[in-house]
């Protein structure tokens, strides 16, 4: 409905149809900075924040960047079940055949990943996300796809992603030796106050419009209400920008961006 009253091009807070078009704000480049520089070390790291906050989002982006050539990146999502069930996620991902035998499954990933390295001369990188999911044991059957040749060599780059309380799961004594594997911790944090005004800015314009449509009250109640987090940011925008097409406003005001968290509101 607001899209023809405002004329806008196309929808301005749905997500982006190419990585060139993301928001380059300070915690995105130095989340994607970290996890560079994992990828480097070869190691394990962990990527944690709110949900939100562009995890996936900041993942997916670094994957982007890297030489297909050289690298060969394997995602897997909403791994729920027993070490297993994860072995088996991962294998369907790396495209192995389904072992029946934990032992098994986990010794053709590794087979896998050191014919990549030996012999394809690329690095794979493994992207567990959703890992706040993931039950105690599984946590700590996947560092030992890391294990190699005694430690002395890194074939593997794992990424745990989850929410913040994977975070403080891996701080439990029962995971110390996972933890003392982590070669880079990252919280992703939401946009500044600032930069909201100037996302604001980059996905109008991205639709066509070169206006400042949300009144400086409105992106107040913007960060308020949304805590700095992409998504949140997203939704609310969304539905405030049809509060103010309903009223026939050519601006959102901070009374439209109330409508819509009242909307949003479980």
């Amino acid at each position: 409905m607001y899209q023809r009253h405002f004329a806008f091009t196309r929808l301005p807070f749905e997500t982006p149809e190419q990585t060139g078009e993301l928001f380059e704000s300070n915690a995105r480049s130095e989340a994607e900075a970290r996890l560079a520089h994992l990828i480097e070390l070869r190691g394990i790291g962990l990527l944690t924040g709110e949900p939100g906050s562009g995890k996936t989002t900041v993942c997916r982006h670094v994957a982007a960047q890297l030489h297909p050539g050289l690298y060969r990146v394997h995602y897997v999502s909403l791994t729920t079940g027993n070490v297993l069930d994860v072995y088996k996620a991962i294998a369907w991902e790396i495209g192995l055949p389904v072992e029946r035998s934990r032992a098994t499954a986990r010794q053709a990933i590794r087979n896998e990943i050191s014919r990549l390295v030996t012999e394809a001369g690329q690095l794979p990188v493994l992207v567990i996300d959703e890992a706040h999911h993931l039950r105690n044991d599984v946590l700590e059957d996947l560092r030992l796809l890391t294990n190699f040749a005694m430690d002395a060599q890194q074939r593997l780059c794992l990424i745990l992603v989850g929410l913040t309380e994977l975070r403080r799961r891996l701080a439990m004594a029962m995971h110390e030796s996972l933890s003392q594997r982590l070669v880079v911790r990252h919280h992703l944090t939401g946009l500044s106050r600032e930069e909201v005004d100037v996302y604001i800015r980059h996905r109008l314009r991205l639709s066509g419009c070169e206006l400042p449509l949300f009144e400086a009250p409105a992106v107040e109640a913007l960060f308020q209400g949304a805590r700095g987090l992409p998504r949140q940011i997203n939704r609310i925008a969304h539905y405030a920008l049809s509060a103010a097409a309903i009223d026939g406003a050519k601006t959102v005001s901070a009374e439209h961006l109330q409508r819509a968290l009242e909307e949003l509101r479980p």
